[in-house]
C-alpha cells in the first residue's frame, strides 16, 4: 500500500479549501494561506485537476501547485 495521501474532490466556500481524500478524511484550509486561489474566480478555482497520482493539485490557469500533504502539515502546525 502506498503512503501518499491522495486526493478525489476538491471543493469551496467563500473561506475554505476542502480536499476529499480517497481514504475518507477531508482537509479543510483557509483559501488566504494560498494568495493565488484565494484572488482567482471560482470559475478558475474549479478548473483544477489531480496530478502526481493524486496527491498533488494544479490549478493550470494560475500555473499554481499545492501538494496535499503540505496541506495536512499547515493544518496540523495551524492547530
Amino acid at each position: 500500500m502506498s503512503g501518499l495521501v491522495r486526493g478525489k474532490e476538491v471543493h469551496f466556500d467563500d473561506e475554505y479549501l476542502h480536499v476529499y481524500l480517497e481514504d475518507g478524511r477531508i482537509i479543510s484550509t483557509p483559501l488566504s494561506w494560498y494568495e493565488p486561489l484565494q484572488k482567482a474566480s471560482l470559475q478558475t478555482l474549479k478548473n483544477y485537476k489531480f496530478i502526481c497520482q493524486n496527491s498533488g493539485i494544479e490549478w493550470e490557469e494560475l500555473d499554481y501547485h499545492l501538494s496535499i500533504e503540505s496541506m495536512l502539515y499547515m493544518q496540523e502546525k495551524a492547530a
